[in-house]
């Protein structure tokens, strides 16, 4: 059974907005604090955000801070990305991962991740 399943990339314009969603099977969410990464061709994996596993804190890249939004639907056992004004340097292989009480940037603190789901934005 896979933990974590990753959707919703795709390919978007410069400027546009995708929404990536993170299903989490009931084991691996509770308690869990859950995350995003990415990691474009020939560079190394790099922290996104980060949300908390009350949902209550939430963490961001500088690089993304103000355009990218992260929220969790404890019911639905899901976490979305919600990505504004998207830029080319935005561009890569995205993934979720889900760390027990931890919601932090390393990521070797995280135990469980997805596939990932390919963004692309272009023009």
């Amino acid at each position: 059974q896979v933990p974590l399943r990753e959707s919703g990339g795709g390919l978007v314009q410069p400027g546009g907005s995708l929404r990536l969603s993170c299903a989490a099977s009931e084991y691996t969410y509770s308690d869990y604090g859950m995350a995003w990464f990415r990691q474009a061709p020939g560079k190394y994996r790099e922290f996104v955000s980060a949300i908390s596993w009350r949902g209550d804190d939430e963490l961001y890249a500088d690089s993304v801070k103000g355009r990218f939004i992260i929220s969790r639907d404890n019911a639905a056992n899901t976490v979305v990305l919600q990505m504004n004004s998207l830029k080319p340097e935005d561009t890569a292989v995205y993934y979720c991962a889900a760390g027990r009480y931890y919601s932090g940037t390393s990521r070797s603190r995280y135990d469980y991740w997805g596939q990932g789901t390919q963004v692309t934005v272009s023009s």
